[in-house]
Parts: C-alpha cells; structure tokens; sequence
C-alpha cells in the first residue's frame, strides 16, 4: 500500500509530523494551561481586592471570566500557530495568511467571550442572590482561564477544515444569539434579521463583525476546501472556489453595509449571496462530477426550501426573518457537508490500496 502525502498548507501542516512531536505540543499546551491559571488568578487578585463577587453582571466574577478568557484566546491561538509552524517552510506569511490567523484568533475569542457570559447568566438564574467568596473567584477565574487556553490550543494546533467548520458555525450562533438577546429593540423580530445591526449600540456592533468575520472564514474555507478535489472539468475546482469566495466576501459586505444606512447595496450583496449559493449547487454537478447524487440531490432541495420561504413571505405567511434565519442555517449547513464530501473525495484520490 502507498499514500501521496497531502500538500502541506496553513491548516494542514498541523498534522503532518510524528507521535513524538504531537507528544510535545500536548507538553507545551499543559504548560501553557498552568500559566493562564496563574496569571489570570493573580490578575483577578488587584480587580476584585479580595472581595466576594456576583456571578453575572457588571463587575462580576462571570464578566471577568470572559473578558480574559478572550484575551487568552487570542494569544493562545497565535502562539499555537507558531508552534506548528513548519520548519521547512521557505518563505514568510503571506497577507491572506495573516489575515487568516487574525480572523480566526479573533474568532476563538469571541467564543470564548460569549460562551463563558453565557454560562454566567445561566448559573446566575439558578443560584438567585448568590456571590462568590474571594478565595473561589480566584479559583474559577483562573481554571476558567486554562481551560480556555487549553481548548484553544488544541484547536491551533490541529487546524483542519472540518475544525474550521465547526468554529465558523459555533462563532456564528454564539455572535447572532448574543446580538438577539442584547438587543435594545425586543421586537426586532418583526422587521428582518438585519435589524439586528441598524442600532449604533453594543448588540448591533456584535451582529455586524460576527458578519464581517464570518465572512473571512468563509473566504478562508474556500481556499482550503476545493484544493486537490479531483475533477474532469478543466475549471471545475477554480469555479467552486470562485462562487464559495463569493459568499464568502458577501456575507462580510453584508455587515460592512447596515440595512439602515445603506438599503440598497445591503440587499444587493445579500441577494447575490443567494445567487451564487444556487449557481454553485446547480452547476456542482458538472464543476465537480464526482459528488455523491445523495449530496447533490441534497442541494437541490435546500434551494427549493429557500424558494418556498420566499413564496410564503411574499404571500404575507412567513415574517423575512424567519426566511433569512432558515436560509442562513441551510446555506451554512451546506458549506459544512460540502467540506466533509469534498475531503472524501481527496481521500479517496490519495489512498491507493495494496496489490
């Protein structure tokens, strides 16, 4: 039996060396840990003076918990980037790349953010009146903090599509969910989904750079995620890439542009967005022949279910953000199967069975 051995690239070189090196990075990523526990525990010391703290809320032990568990976020993931940085590597970092690693660092922070809020307002909810004594804020500040760097680490140091996918998806609803319940307009449900963003408050900010991220790791996605597909087609993986692009930068632009200020070139980007998603899935099947029918087929009905959405908000039966809601779970449900498909693909090409 032979194997080619995939190119090595920003998110694969993550898992292109030996048992003994990943038995390192596991060492430093435990080291690592421990430092965040202790620094962030010592940190905690002068913020809170040795006073017991609410959980959630302002000036809060949960508030806290998040704001450095992000800032640990960023620096966890850069520094575990370095670390699988490949040794043979013969020229710098591109622009892109940086780009990359920013979008994503900042990606992982703000999950980090959101989810440690929200587990805060959840334990809050539950243990009504409670405080926590100073001696445990130390504690679960800093053990907040090291799992925080731990998970991170792990996920910069094994960077592959399909983790990409699961942080896109997972920023995209911490980002949208924390824009809803944050939002100083409670109805804005009844307008549309990029409601979310036509305030100058703290909930709209978050809704338009979830946006604008979201974008650059879609970006990012399709640059990864077509490479070494086999195709017949001369400009098949070139036209793939170019249509997920295309998503990609209009899903940013859609942030970039909020409906109140700028109505038209909102909706344009938003509709084109729509539009290239359907030509990518009509014309997948030629671009890329062979994609299993089940994930084809699977495509087609995803765009007669935006249709359908459509029609019924025409008819006055659907409110636009329910449509835009399940169009965008349908579409990103979709990138995320087309990963998973297209690697089979290249898995299939490489492996070579033994005679």
């Amino acid at each position: 039996m032979s194997t080619t051995s995939p190119p090595r690239d920003l998110l694969t070189s993550a898992r292109s060396d030996g048992e003994n090196r990943e038995r390192a990075r596991e060492a430093i990523g435990l080291q690592i840990s421990i430092f965040a526990f202790v620094l962030v525990a010592l940190i905690a010391v002068p913020v809170f003076r040795w006073q017991s703290a609410p959980i959630s809320g302002p000036d809060s032990l949960g508030q806290f918990v998040a704001i450095a568990s992000a800032s640990v976020a960023i620096i966890v993931f850069v520094l575990g980037r370095i670390v699988v940085a490949d040794p043979a590597r013969s020229h710098r970092l591109g622009a892109l790349d940086v780009i990359d690693i920013g979008a994503f660092a900042f990606a992982h922070a703000m999950i980090a953010l959101l989810g440690w809020t929200l587990v805060a307002s959840i334990m809050e909810r539950g243990l009504v009146g409670a405080v926590v004594f100073p001696i445990p804020v130390l504690l679960l500040s800093g053990a907040a903090a090291a799992l925080t760097a731990y998970v991170v680490y792990y996920s910069a140091t094994h960077l592959d599509l399909q983790l990409l996918a699961t942080v896109l998806a997972v920023f995209l609803v911490f980002g949208v969910l924390a824009s809803m319940l944050t939002a100083s307009d409670p109805l804005w449900w009844k307008d549309n989904l990029s409601a979310l963003g036509m305030t100058n408050d703290l909930s709209a900010k978050t809704f338009n750079l979830t946006l604008i991220v979201a974008g650059i790791l879609v970006t990012t996605l399709a640059r990864y995620a077509a490479k070494g597909v086999p195709t017949s087609h001369p400009h098949g993986v070139t036209a793939v890439r170019t249509c997920l692009v295309i998503v990609g930068i209009f899903l940013g632009l859609v942030g970039v542009f909020p409906v109140d200020q700028f109505f038209a070139l909102h909706t344009a980007v938003a509709s084109g967005m729509t539009v290239a998603f359907a030509v990518l899935v009509f014309a997948m099947h030629r671009w890329i022949p062979g994609m299993s029918r089940t994930f084809l087929l699977l495509g087609y009905v995803f765009v007669a279910v935006i249709v359908l959405l459509a029609v019924f908000f025409a008819v006055g039966y659907y409110t636009l953000t329910a449509v835009e809601l399940v169009a965008g779970v349908v579409v990103f449900t979709w990138i995320i199967l087309f990963i998973r498909t297209a690697d089979a693909l290249k898995r299939d090409k490489t492996f070579k069975p033994g005679v």
